[in-house]
């Protein structure tokens, strides 16, 4: 027994904190590719603080990162919250964090640089499935595992999970988190879009063409982006417009394909499938359908200006330009012009403002430093926060309209956690860290006791004649609505309540079956299914 625990202990100190290369060994052939290749990333082990021993294993996966940029400090660091590291709450628990980083490499079959952290989402799920398998070989015990996944990062877990069960490989998992993810896909303002690529071919400009080539041009990019600006090119042109197709169009060949395929495998089964969203829950939108974003003239060199005017995506079926460029010699010789156009769908405003996780322009900027132009540009921007991620998409709510109050009904997900304030993308606040650890800590996801989350607990679940749910006597409660919703999508309860201390003790008369029990108040949105026996 000793030489076992000796030897367990050795283990851990080889495999904590190791940088450790993983290549996937099932290949996957892209949309633009004549035969398949297997995807390669690295992967750090952070044990716990209690034992040491890799027994309670969470996986994080990287999102979005096309130069690599966030490394594993980077990855580790989405994890503060208010002075805190939600995984040093966890590891302190017993939990032990195993990051997964897609890395650029060299791929040795065809010498090939891939930026790990763009390639297509479903080579990248491939390299998830063997780590999901490696882990539950070296892991000490049987606990299932845990598996959070932030931005593109929920895609990539999602895929891989949803894959193991359709092709009979135990992936031993209890839990996904789903982090502010595209389900339904994301968003960078088409006129942006439009102005960075007229620019860096108009003028020849190599270091912006790698920065949208390895950016809106990537795999993953191209799978996610609602809106692309290469696919309202004319033919044979590399920057002009077709004016025939204004409306939002993905990327061809791409976008329509991925989310044809996710529709089509749907979520992981034998998991219970939470979500966090960082965008608004009450429709509040980001700035407004068709504002002027940038209003500036740029210095091109060689004694050549450009003025440049960019706007949001305009209100519901109107159209106006975006883009609207006038490039001068010696500041009044007209030299070259452009402009482009967008039509918003019928149903909905704009995406650009739409309620969601919010990206900062500057952020963009922030990523590609070095580039002059870059730089000028995010320093005179009169609106620099768009909508990266509705608020509908994280939930994966298949609704035409951005700005649609979400409905839990019409939602996948077992659970999730919405703030009444539209965030950055990838945030974490007390809200949904509390939600968040709630579900990582009870192992059942439907035992008596179970957390809705740290201001909501629900006593009992099922329940027969009486909801009860347990409050924290340390918070303040105001304005809170409740609603029951049986599956049909019928509102079988309501009530409001001014304010609330300790329990609120619900009398029911309910069918036996499966409910959404949905929480708003001044702090956020809940939301929870609830069995009726």
């Amino acid at each position: 027994m000793k030489k076992l625990l000796l030897l367990t202990f050795i283990f851990s100190l080889l495999i904590a904190n190791a940088q450790t290369p993983i290549t996937a060994t099932i290949g996957y052939q892209g949309y633009d590719e004549t035969q398949a290749y297997f995807g390669e990333a690295e992967y750090q082990i952070l044990l716990d603080n209690v034992d040491g021993v890799l027994d309670k294993p969470i996986i994080l996966v990287e999102g979005f990162d096309p130069s690599d940029q966030r490394g594993f400090a980077g990855m580790y660091n989405l994890l503060n919250f208010n002075g805190q590291n939600l995984g040093d709450t966890l590891r302190d628990e017993g939990f032990d964090f195993v990051l997964l980083n897609f890395p650029t490499y060299t791929r040795a079959s065809d010498g090939q640089t891939v930026n790990g952290g763009a390639d297509y989402i479903q080579r990248n799920a491939m390299v998830l499935t063997e780590l999901i398998n490696q882990i539950n070989n070296q892991k000490v015990g049987s606990e299932e595992l845990v598996i959070v996944g932030p931005s593109m990062g929920g895609l990539i877990a999602r895929y891989a999970l949803r894959y193991m069960e359709q092709n009979a490989m135990n992936h031993e998992t209890r839990l996904y988190v789903s982090w502010d993810t595209p389900h339904y896909g994301a968003n960078t303002p088409i006129g942006m879009q439009y102005f960075l690529n007229y620019i860096a071919e108009s003028q020849d400009l190599q270091d912006l063409k790698d920065v949208i080539n390895n950016t809106f041009n990537s795999p993953a990019g191209k799978e996610m982006l609602i809106d692309h600006f290469a696919a309202h090119l004319q033919s044979g042109s590399t920057f002009e417009q077709d004016p025939n197709i204004l409306l939002p169009t993905g990327a061809t060949n791409f976008r329509n394909a991925f989310q044809s395929e996710l529709d089509a495998m749907g979520f992981p089964q034998n998991t219970r499938n939470v979500a966090i969203a960082n965008g608004a829950a009450n429709g509040t939108g980001t700035g407004t359908p068709g504002m002027e974003i940038i209003n500036h003239t740029f210095d091109l060199g060689n004694s050549l200006t450009a003025d440049v005017t960019l706007h949001f995506t305009p209100v519901a079926n109107q159209s106006i330009v975006v883009t609207d460029i006038a490039v001068l010699y010696l500041g009044f010789i007209p030299v070259s012009s452009y402009n482009a156009n967008s039509l918003s769908p019928v149903a909905t405003d704009g995406v650009d403002a739409a309620p969601g996780g919010k990206l900062n322009l500057q952020t963009f900027g922030n990523a590609t430093s070095g580039n002059a132009l870059l730089d000028e540009f995010v320093n005179n921007l009169s609106q620099s926060e768009y909508c990266f991620l509705p608020t509908i998409s994280a939930l994966a709510i298949n609704e035409a309209n951005w700005y649609a109050i979400p409905d839990s009904n019409n939602s996948p997900f077992d659970a999730w956690s919405v703030p009444n304030v539209n965030e950055e993308h990838v945030t974490l606040n007390q809200q949904n860290v509390d939600f968040t650890l709630a579900e990582i800590r009870n192992a059942t996801g439907n035992s008596n006791d179970a957390v809705l989350t740290n201001r909501y607990k629900i006593k009992e679940n099922p329940i027969q004649n009486k909801l009860t749910i347990l409050l924290d006597n340390t918070l303040q409660y105001q304005q809170i609505t409740l609603n029951i919703i049986s599956v049909t999508g019928q509102k079988v309860f309501s009530k409001k309540y001014a304010s609330a201390t300790n329990t609120i003790d619900i009398p029911l008369n309910l069918e036996k079956g499966v409910y959404f029990l949905n929480i708003s108040d001044t702090f956020g949105q809940f939301s929870s299914k609830l069995v009726v026996r």
